[in-house]
C-alpha cells in the first residue's frame, strides 16, 4: 500500500530550492567571427561592384552597346560621371550589378556614368 504522501531522501532538494546555473550575459559569450562579404562580378572590377566607378577601369561589353541622343544638358556631380550636352550622340552600355537608372556613357576618350532619364536610346 502506498500512502498519499511520498517520503524521499532527506538530502534531496526540490527543484525550486536547487541553485540555478549562473546567468551568462550576452557580452560574455564567445564572439562569432564574421567574414565581410564583398559582392563581386566576374569580369568587372570590384570598384564597380562596390558602387564606385573608375571610368578608366571599365571596358565596354563585346556586344550590347547602343547609341543614345542626349535630351538635356547634364552637369557631372563627380569624376565618375560624364557631363552631357543636349542633342549630342554618345555610346552607352550597362554593366551587371549596376544601378538600372544609370548607364556607362562614352564620348571619344571620355567615359562615365550617365542618367538614363537624360537619354533617348537608339538602335
Amino acid at each position: 500500500r502506498f500512502s498519499g504522501t511520498f517520503v524521499g531522501n532527506a538530502e534531496s532538494t526540490s527543484p525550486a530550492a536547487a541553485p540555478s546555473p549562473p546567468a551568462v550575459a550576452p557580452a560574455t559569450l564567445p564572439a562569432v567571427p564574421t567574414i565581410p562579404v564583398v559582392p563581386t562580378i566576374v569580369g568587372v572590377p570590384n570598384t564597380v561592384a562596390e558602387g564606385v566607378l573608375n571610368p578608366n577601369e571599365v571596358k565596354p561589353p563585346a556586344s550590347g552597346t547602343r547609341k543614345a541622343r542626349v535630351l538635356y544638358d547634364y552637369e557631372a556631380a563627380d569624376s565618375t560621371e560624364l557631363a552631357l550636352l543636349a542633342d549630342e550622340m554618345i555610346t552607352v552600355y550597362s554593366l551587371p550589378g549596376m544601378d538600372p537608372d544609370w548607364l556607362i556613357g562614352e564620348r571619344g576618350n571620355q567615359k562615365g556614368k550617365v542618367p538614363v532619364t537624360y537619354l533617348e536610346l537608339l538602335s
